[in-house]
């Protein structure tokens, strides 16, 4: 069935102790409380924590969960929990099919035995026959690119070909709910972008979560997502945008205004749509940007470009305007000067975004002066399209 609920997880909770010597000790009571069916679960020991406090979802066929969350909000634990790595201590878990798992780059690998002998014996671990693995064989050979490797100890593999070994077992023996986490991250772009596809076309018969800390990852393929914190769930639901959003709050305050170069330039203050503060300001979706600074440059350099782009919240940039590609160059008066860029219409999906500003010699030539990660801005309102990769703007000095 279509619309099948392959993953039910209802009020799960797992704790675990800082202390070692405390966590065994705590390990053998619970032990004899478990003997004596009165298992203390409810309340937190002196130095226990919850690493997965409370968390409930179901997930049909044909979903895909994201799983996002700063470092140590518990994603981790709870894709163990789901894998039975480990038990909960509060709550109830249900899976129904067959599991495919790929938490740990080695998990479930022998690094004795070769590529091959690996394969039957994760294929046998998920519940397949010597003969249904053998007609499997080929593909997942295929699919992973090692023909070459396929018959070498897998201890001498990197972690990008365990990677490649893993998923191309888990694709091919087609299970019906298949556990991802962070792994593709060290895998090259070319299979990755293989992954994906194959992630995709699972999907019609599988149930995926997947935990990554890849935003532009988790908005390609996810239909669902639940943002951890502290253990927690604070977002959760089918806007993955606003979850993604919500990942990105988390870190509003990281240090910005990375400024390289060779000092021979200065960037004295900058103003964005009129605002001289260092607000995050809020432009509409398709509205008017401008930006006025005022800088310095060295009197043994003549002439200099602009460069001025826009950066994500993983500081990627996304779209950038250079003068020099619209065939002004700016002649240099020997004293402060003050620029304007003015920007008719800013195309940008809604978020958070910051400016970059780069002057250099003519022609793209030595950095005078890089102010990176300055100026932070939200785009608000509907989205209507993509960003594109250059952009044309009005200059006047």
């Amino acid at each position: 069935m279509a619309d099948e609920v392959l993953v039910k997880v209802d009020h799960v909770s797992k704790k675990f102790c800082r202390d070692l010597k405390q966590s065994l000790w705590y390990g053998v009571q619970d032990i004899m409380s478990e003997v004596t069916a009165r298992k203390y679960e409810h309340e937190l020991r002196k130095g226990e924590f919850w690493s997965v406090n409370d968390i409930s979802f179901e997930l049909r066929r044909g979903e895909c969960l994201g799983l996002i969350g700063p470092n140590g909000a518990g994603k981790s634990t709870l894709l163990k929990i789901l894998n039975g790595l480990i038990k909960p201590d509060k709550g109830r878990i249900e899976l129904r099919g067959r599991i495919g798992a790929l938490i740990e780059l080695s998990a479930g690998f022998n690094g004795i035995l070769t590529g091959r002998e690996n394969i039957y014996s994760r294929g046998a671990v998920l519940g397949f026959t010597k003969e249904e693995i053998d007609k499997k064989l080929d593909a997942i050979i295929d699919f992973s690119e090692l023909e070459e490797f396929i018959d070498t100890p897998v201890v001498n593999y990197s972690s990008g070909m365990k990677v490649r070994l893993g998923f191309a077992v888990a694709a091919q023996m087609e299970p019906d709910v298949l556990l991802l986490d962070e792994v593709l991250a060290v895998g090259d772009v070319g299979f990755r972008a293989k992954c994906f596809n194959s992630i995709y076309k699972m999907m019609k018969n599988a149930a995926v979560i997947l935990v990554s800390h890849s935003m532009p990852q988790i908005n390609r393929v996810c239909s669902d997502i639940l943002v951890m914190n502290h253990g927690q769930p604070v977002f959760q639901g089918k806007d993955v945008p606003k979850g993604i959003d919500k990942f990105y709050s988390y870190f509003q305050g990281e240090e910005g205004g990375i400024i390289l170069g060779n000092g021979q330039a200065t960037i004295h203050h900058i103003s964005l749509n009129g605002n001289d503060s260092n607000d995050i300001v809020d432009i509409a979706y398709a509205e008017k940007l401008w930006l006025d600074f005022r800088i310095t440059v060295n009197s043994a350099i003549s002439k200099f470009d602009i460069i001025i782009g826009f950066l994500n919240q993983e500081l990627q940039i996304i779209a950038q305007s250079c003068s020099n590609y619209q065939e002004v160059t700016f002649v240099n008066k020997n004293k402060a000067m003050d620029i304007k860029f003015e920007l008719d219409n800013i195309i940008l999906n809604p978020g958070t975004y910051s400016l970059f500003i780069n002057i250099l010699t003519e022609n793209n030539g030595e950095v005078l002066c890089k102010h990176y990660n300055i100026r932070k801005f939200n785009i608000v309102g509907h989205f209507y399209g993509y960003a594109p990769v250059q952009f044309q703007g009005n200059w006047t000095f």
